[in-house]
């Protein structure tokens, strides 16, 4: 294969490799190319691969796609639209203040960069509405009742505020839920002050170091449950730092704001 170029991109360690279309053909975006590229090993290393179409970008839009590790194909993924916004923006494709909407599989995401200091930009990005299940569904782990809060952000999520010890089987036990057939990523749950204190499960990487849609989920099902204000900002802190996060009142419109930088470039093949 001719050599082909990548940025490496990261939003609080959540790393993807961003792939040009003008550079990488949809049809030469696959599962094998995604799981041998994202290899920490034997390839680059990532948690996934964002193909960015940029054909729309004099209308505003772009288009991404999104493979995890192990190959499979995710809706959304808001540390990846963040990457994206960060990677236009250092091509000089998007301005500090400009907005531009990312359209996923999950439907449209409006970004915009909200500033940029020492290679680290700040994304805020309009997440959609959040559907939170109205009553918690539960798991056994352990012997003990674990109430699990179903959250979907176009993609599936499981947040749990009382986690207890056995993550693993937590993890195991909300992915077996019937409300999740095609797989869920797992959020648990902390509080902290000023917000959350959150680890994630992603589907198709596993443990993360961050993950958008979870924060925005932990938000979203906050809320729902009256453990932090419609309107007000809440601090969501991952593995690999914090997310701010803003549900809006009766709209459940979700708000998300964090950094993302390029870590380096290079060439495959």
């Amino acid at each position: 294969m001719t050599a082909a170029a990548f940025a490496k991109y990261e939003g609080l360690g959540n790393d993807f490799l961003v792939l040009d279309a003008e550079v990488w053909p949809e049809a030469t975006v696959t599962p094998e190319l995604a799981r041998a590229l994202c290899d920490r090993h034997r390839g680059v290393g990532g948690d996934g691969l964002l193909w960015v179409d940029r054909a729309g970008l004099a209308a505003g839009r772009v288009r991404l796609v999104i493979l995890n590790a192990d190959g499979s194909r995710p809706e959304m993924c808001g540390n990846g639209v963040r990457c994206v916004a960060a990677w236009l923006l250092d091509r000089g494709e998007l301005s500090v203040g400009a907005s531009l909407v990312v359209d996923s599989d999950a439907g449209p995401r409006p970004v915009r960069v909200r500033s940029t200091k020492d290679g680290v930009s700040e994304v805020e990005v309009a997440m959609g509405a959040a559907s939170v299940a109205g009553a918690p569904s539960t798991v056994t782990v352990g012997g003990e009742r674990v109430a699990v809060r179903a959250v979907d952000m176009g993609n599936p999520h499981g947040v749990v505020f009382a986690p207890g010890d056995d993550a693993a089987g937590l993890v195991r036990a909300v992915t077996a839920l019937a409300e999740f057939p095609r797989g869920v990523n797992v959020e648990l749950v902390a509080p902290e002050e000023g917000g959350f204190r959150v680890r994630v499960h992603e589907r198709g990487v596993g443990w993360t170091q961050a993950c958008g849609t979870g924060a925005c989920a932990v938000a979203a099902a906050a809320v729902a449950e009256g453990r932090w204000p419609a309107g007000e900002p809440v601090t969501v802190r991952l593995d690999g730092g914090p997310l701010v996060i803003t549900v809006a009142e009766g709209s459940q419109a979700v708000t998300m704001t964090g950094p993302a930088r390029r870590a380096f470039s290079g060439t495959v093949g």
